[in-house]
């Protein structure tokens, strides 16, 4: 196996990010510690389940220095409670006594919130689909009342262009690669283009912006929608696509199932149809330019040890491929 290797920084972001200063942290805002401590499956932030006294136990989100500023964690913290001040069913950050949902301590910023438990949706139940329609369609009704003033747009910009220029100067794409993923990639965002001036100038809304599966909890009660740190001003089908998989029918079905719960709260454009695929491009195209950013910071390689890798390499090319002729198929269709 051929390994490409970049060079770590000298101070990892979270390497003073001991269990002592944890607890410590929590227990800066009067919440009393039993000193239980379970890490959570994150890489972007680090989270964890910590116990309280005579409580149940809380989530405390550590945010990774330096991505965001202040004014923006803010901000998603307001949306989230914009949203469970409408009754729709998110997990808000908790509110120390003076209101304040973000707080800092020794240069961490974090924000705790209350443990929901759940399971993924089943995705294959129509009335399920349905459900999700409607909640998102109640939190898109929310998100169109007003623009975010610090968080960023969904843009070809930078999950396309700035990604792809940041991989091809990364020197993780293997050398005999760099020119099949160059002209592949140039080929890639004139389609994406062209998918967008299919859908004409659509509405762009506040969003969850990461609406996958994962991050919906199911319960018996219904969905809950967690963790809005990747929330940002998009087109509406951005929080909808990632609920579609499978065959082309299969997708066609899934999202007249979606669409007509959602539709009960919010209006549709259907020229958006045009941007599921642009969308899951650079969605993919994102997602290896975000490994590459990442890798000074040690939790990455040890978790993504293939990304490193030629066989990686070889894959998201050929997925690549694949979408490039997912591209220059007609839409799905809705039944409206």
């Amino acid at each position: 196996m051929t390994l490409f290797v970049c060079s770590k920084e000298q101070d990892p972001p979270y390497n003073r990010l001991t269990p002592d200063r944890i607890l410590a942290a929590v227990e800066q805002l009067g919440l009393e510690c039993d000193a239980r401590l379970l890490a959570l499956n994150s890489y972007e932030n680090r989270v964890y389940q910590v116990g309280i006294e005579d409580a149940k136990p809380v989530i405390v989100k550590f945010y990774r220095p330096h991505r965001w500023t202040d004014q923006a964690i803010i901000e998603e913290h307001q949306f989230a409670q914009e949203l469970a001040e409408h009754e729709i069913p998110v997990v808000a950050p908790w509110q120390d006594p003076s209101q304040q949902t973000l707080h800092h301590y020794e240069g961490f910023r974090y924000a705790v919130f209350p443990r929901q438990g759940g399971h993924w949706p089943d995705l294959e139940s129509a009335e399920n689909l349905k459900r999700l329609g409607r909640f998102i369609g109640r939190i898109h009704r929310v998100g169109a009342s007003k623009p975010f003033a610090h968080r960023p747009t969904l843009s070809r910009e930078d999950f396309g262009s700035a990604s792809i220029e940041f991989l091809l100067d990364s020197g993780f794409i293997p050398p005999e690669l760099h020119h099949p993923y160059a002209s592949l990639a140039q080929d890639l965002m004139t389609q994406i283009n062209q998918a967008y001036d299919r859908a004409g100038d659509s509405n762009t809304i506040r969003l969850h912006g990461d609406c996958h599966p994962g991050n919906i909890l199911w319960t018996d009660d219904g969905a809950h929608f967690v963790d809005f740190d990747d929330c940002r001003t998009g087109p509406a089908i951005q929080d909808l696509w990632m609920l579609l998989s499978g065959e082309r029918q299969d997708m066609t079905q899934q999202l007249n199932h979606v669409l007509e719960g959602y539709e009960q709260f919010h209006p549709f454009d259907a020229r958006e149809l045009n941007l599921i695929e642009a969308l899951r491009t650079l969605r993919i195209i994102h997602y290896a330019a975000w490994l590459a950013r990442r890798w000074d910071d040690p939790a990455f390689p040890k978790a993504f040890p293939w990304f490193n890798a030629q066989r990686y390499w070889e894959e998201h090319i050929l997925s690549l491929r694949e979408q490039a002729a997912l591209l220059s198929e007609a839409p799905l269709s809705y039944d409206a």
